[in-house]
């Protein structure tokens, strides 16, 4: 594929300026939300088109899914289409609509979770730089413990299918508690659950196999794994050829809220030279060779734990979260981020090889992004807690969709969390002194004043329902002990999430 190579260095990486209103050529991107819609900003600005494809079966309401810092983006791409009924006709779609512009195409890859798998054989279908298809369905969690595993590194033990007493009942007999279960294919902590006892992880497995994820299509399988102990980092990695550079290195701040084990309350930068990150790094870089993984980015999930670190799974895509995190990994490298990294890794070869190795240590600035939990629910009156985190002095970002009028849930897992703050400052004590203090608003349910409300719905979110059902001729609140099944399910929109009744 042609590759721009008008370019300037800046702060140690050199960006491509784009000079002439021609398109240089068509890129195909499978399911762009969250973070590919910010992707797909950044092509545009190369002076490519965009051909955005959205898979069989992908949520209507994911498809608008789009950051703040990135409106009115989809409103530029060259077309969008869906997946045709087979790979081939997917590809001639692709290649006459290109063909239109009399234009091209020279990359495909993922703009999201659910992209993956299609990306990767239309690439190839279409000889295109790509991970290829050698590896069926690498988003498969189960697939890719088992393929490191083959590979001599460290993975957990699990067991997974679609049939409880045929797939998993043994494994749930025997492994020590508690336990972790999730779908095979998931994004960010959909469907995810700790669950302490058989009964209960039972319940969760038939929950799961009849539930819908939260991109779209039923849950395919449910993986049951051993329950890692130590601390969770991200490893977040661009490759072009085999060549793996790391763009950043996170640790997760997860803690138990709301009745949940997995609940997301920010992420922060990890020195690329500390102890941890020279352990870290080369793992992930031989899980990504064992896995396949020869191009574009990637955003691997590590727990390190008393025997060094364990993949707890691969997303062959960009970090998610909104790309929230994009300003603060700019000010921490001195000017690029995965989004950046990601177009230079299909687009510019020179500015790929330009990048260096790992982010730069120290770090050029201190910061961390927060991600707000509600331990309130409630329709939306007044949000002065907002004010308040925008008037501190580490301020940087701030992505929401939580207005005058919305309503307002437990913060039990990545969908259900009410929004995300940048936070950057010189003065490290500084930083430290706002995160307290928006820990404090969320504690003391400031961050909103809410109207009166005297029926409210608890809606955990789509996969975690725990144990929840209600019935229209029930009290709410009412706990049903049956288990829901596919004809029993009713989808409620809001503005937040779908609902399963």
């Amino acid at each position: 594929p042609p590759e721009a190579s008008d370019s300037i260095a800046m702060n140690g990486h050199v960006p491509t300026l784009t000079r002439t209103t021609t398109p240089l050529g068509v890129v195909v991107l499978v399911d762009p939300y969250s973070t590919g819609c910010c992707v797909a900003q950044e092509i545009l600005k190369r002076g490519y088109n965009i051909l955005c494809l959205w898979t069989q079966g992908f949520s209507d309401e994911m498809k608008t899914h789009v950051p703040l810092s990135c409106q009115g983006v989809t409103k530029k791409y060259m077309v969008e289409l869906s997946e045709k009924d087979t790979l081939d006709e997917t590809a001639k779609a692709v290649s006459e609509a290109a063909a239109k512009s009399s234009l091209r195409v020279v990359a495909c890859f993922a703009g999201g979770e659910a992209g993956v798998d299609l990306a990767d054989a239309l690439s190839e279908a279409l000889s295109l730089r790509t991970n290829g298809t050698q590896i069926p369905n690498r988003r498969d969690k189960k697939l890719q413990q088992e393929l490191i595993k083959a590979w001599g590194l460290r993975s957990v033990r699990q067991a997974g299918g679609t049939t409880l007493a045929a797939d998993v009942e043994k494994f749930l007999r025997i492994e020590s508690y508690p336990v972790v279960l999730k779908p095979v294919e998931s994004a960010g902590s959909d469907g995810v659950k700790l669950c302490h006892n058989f009964n209960e992880a039972k319940e969760h497995f038939e929950l799961l196999m009849n539930s819908q994820m939260v991109n779209g299509g039923d849950c395919p399988a449910v993986l049951c794994q051993e329950f890692l102990r130590g601390r969770e980092y991200v490893v977040d990695h661009v490759s072009r050829d085999g060549v793996h550079k790391t763009v950043m290195v996170w640790v997760y701040d997860k803690r138990p809220a709301n009745g949940s084990a997995f609940v997301y309350f920010g992420c922060v930068p990890v020195d690329p030279n500390s102890t941890e990150a020279k352990i870290l790094i080369p793992y992930v870089r031989r899980v990504l060779d064992a896995l396949g993984v020869k191009n574009g980015p990637s955003h691997g999930e590590v727990m390190m734990t008393a025997e060094g670190p364990c993949l707890v799974e691969m997303n062959c895509r960009a970090h998610g979260g909104d790309g929230n995190w994009r300003p603060l990994c700019r000010a921490l490298t001195g000017g690029y981020s995965q989004v950046e990294a990601t177009v230079d890794s299909f687009l510019d070869k020179k500015s790929f090889h330009a990048l260096p190795d790992k982010p730069p240590s120290p770090f050029k600035a201190s910061g961390q992004e927060v991600i707000l939990v509600s331990f309130a629910r409630g329709r939306v009156k007044a949000t002065p807690g907002f004010d308040l985190i925008q008037q501190m002095e580490s301020f940087v970002y701030m992505e929401t969709a939580v207005k005058v009028g919305s309503m307002v849930d437990h913060t039990v897992d990545l969908f259900t969390g009410i929004g995300s703050v940048i936070l950057e400052h010189h003065d490290k004590a500084v930083l430290e002194k706002d995160v307290a203090k928006i820990r404090s608003l969320e504690k003391e349910n400031k961050l909103f004043v809410f109207e009166q409300e005297t029926r409210l719905v608890k809606s955990l979110s789509k996969l975690m329902l725990d144990k929840m059902l209600f019935r229209d001729d029930q009290p709410m609140g009412t706990t049903l002990p049956t288990i829901p099944t596919k004809k029993q399910h009713r989808r409620i929109k809001s503005d937040r999430t779908d609902v399963i009744f």
